[in-house]
């Protein structure tokens, strides 16, 4: 990994989500100072709710990690993996590593292969400091529970995965996931997740620090419903063409949303940028 340097940091206060001060030349930053630099607010429990009480309650933070190329594409053959760098992993591991829990969509579980999120030595000290536990749990969200329940995600988690769905959720499958070991969180009042609801589901259970890896649909539905806090955005120099899916898809917004540019990083033309809404 060459040096990743900052090009522009608007954030000057490291307890803040704030950046290392000042460029790094031809070293590997240390995953310590991509912690600083990527750190959830100080006290997010101070944070208002969303505008028009949308916002999730018990001071929950939910930031987004997506790749897209130059011309909008957030996948190649379905996956995001052929768009991104060893950098930009290196972050997504950051943001795993300081989150309380990753959520993400049953397709994109599907798409991706998901694992249960490991422990990592580098991060202990600090989740111990923070009160968290060794790893993230993983929460999948899915209206219909079409999963696969023997898959390591569900049978070989280091902390028990959970998922969300809607009260009209087949019972069946309901009790698949339950017996697979998963905790099963009710999170809407018909088949699918109401987004807002999700949030402070997971909030009330002590899952503060959110970080959702997409998919599109899903970030999409967090977007309409005026809960997402933060967006890490990965440009990757690159142009697909086709029609691969954007960062975010489904229902639109009757007035797009304002976030402002917290801090934009850089490697081998790949850039890290990191917005915030701009009330919070």
């Amino acid at each position: 990994m060459r040096s990743l340097f900052p090009v522009t940091d608007l954030t000057t206060s490291t307890s803040e989500g704030g950046g290392p001060a000042g460029p790094s030349a031809d070293r590997e930053w240390s995953l310590d100072e991509l912690a600083e630099a990527y750190a959830y607010p100080a006290a997010p429990d101070r944070r208002a709710p969303a505008a028009g009480g949308a916002g999730p309650s018990g001071g929950s933070w939910l930031r987004a990690n997506m790749v897209s190329t130059l011309d909008g594409a957030a996948q190649h053959e379905g996956r995001s993996q052929p768009i991104s760098c060893a950098a930009d992993m290196r972050i997504f591991g950051t943001l795993r590593g300081l989150a309380d829990v990753v959520i993400a969509g049953a397709e994109t579980v599907r798409q991706e292969g998901y694992r249960p999120a490991r422990a990592r030595e580098a991060f202990a000290a600090r989740r111990a400091g923070a009160g968290q536990g060794p790893a993230p749990a993983v929460a999948v969200v899915s209206g219909s529970l079409e999963l696969d329940f023997s898959l390591p995600l569900f049978t070989e988690p280091l902390v028990p995965t959970l998922v969300l769905t809607g009260a009209a959720a087949p019972a069946d499958r309901i009790a698949a996931a339950r017996k697979a070991g998963a905790e099963v969180v009710i999170a809407g009042d018909g088949v699918g997740v109401d987004p807002a609801r999700a949030v402070r589901e997971l909030a009330d259970r002590g899952l503060r620090r959110q970080l959702t890896e997409g998919g599109p649909r899903l970030l999409g539905q967090f977007v309409a419903a005026g809960v997402l806090d933060e967006l890490c955005l990965t440009i990757s120099p690159m142009l697909t063409a086709g029609d691969a899916q954007r960062i975010a898809g489904g229902p639109g917004v009757a007035v797009p949303e304002r976030f402002f540019l917290a801090s934009l990083l850089e490697e081998a033309g790949f850039l890290f940028s990191r917005y915030r809404r701009t009330d919070s």
